[in-house]
């Protein structure tokens, strides 16, 4: 009898995930978008594709222009959001100042215990996540994903950037900002775009 569970067959994992394509039918927004939350430029851009990078990749973000597409209505199946990391706190926190400069502001601030997040929306409504590792050691974010805290509450913590931004800036210590409070149980009901 089997246990529903079955075993992964071993296969050569990727080097990396290179790009993310999206489709849009607002390829004049998007593009300009994606340039300033990501600090990027076109390597490409015309008014049917544009290939956006920030790194050393040829492009991390590629848009495609297809007027006729329709949104997709809430609570459909598909991709949930894509996430960019920050190698520090205060690389996340300044390009948080810097997008809000350029009114690009999140929808969501969540101290996930694992990681510290902002969500926003692009233009199209699709979910972008930015976030840093609150616990930087393998075997230790293992151990707290099994943890009672993390077990009763998956979701988090929200959080005030602009409060955490002081907290930062008056020197208060890393291990204070990145250890999570404990709120008890949450929902996912709670959880802005869900």
């Amino acid at each position: 009898m089997s246990n529903g569970t079955q075993e992964t067959p071993l296969i050569t994992s990727p080097s990396r995930l290179a790009h993310v394509v999206l489709r849009t039918g607002n390829l004049k927004e998007m593009s300009p978008f994606y340039k300033t939350f990501l600090g990027g430029k076109a390597q490409l851009e015309s008014d049917q594709v544009a290939f956006i990078t920030y790194d050393d990749e040829h492009h991390r973000i590629a848009l495609v222009s297809r007027p006729d597409l329709q949104k997709l209505p809430p609570k459909s199946c598909g991709l949930d959001h894509v996430a960019f990391g920050f190698g520090d706190i205060e690389g996340f926190l300044n390009a948080y100042s810097q997008r809000k400069e350029h009114g690009v502001t999140p929808v969501w601030c969540v101290h996930h215990g694992l990681t510290i997040s902002m969500y926003y929306r692009d233009p199209d409504g699709n979910v972008l996540e930015t976030f840093i590792d609150a616990i930087d050691d393998l075997e230790k974010q293992d151990a707290y994903m099994k943890s009672k805290d993390f077990v009763e509450n998956p979701i988090g913590v929200d959080f005030d950037p602009e409060d955490m931004l002081r907290r930062v800036q008056s020197g208060e210590s890393k291990e204070s900002i990145y250890k999570r409070p404990n709120i008890g149980p949450r929902a996912l009901s709670t959880v802005p775009f869900f």
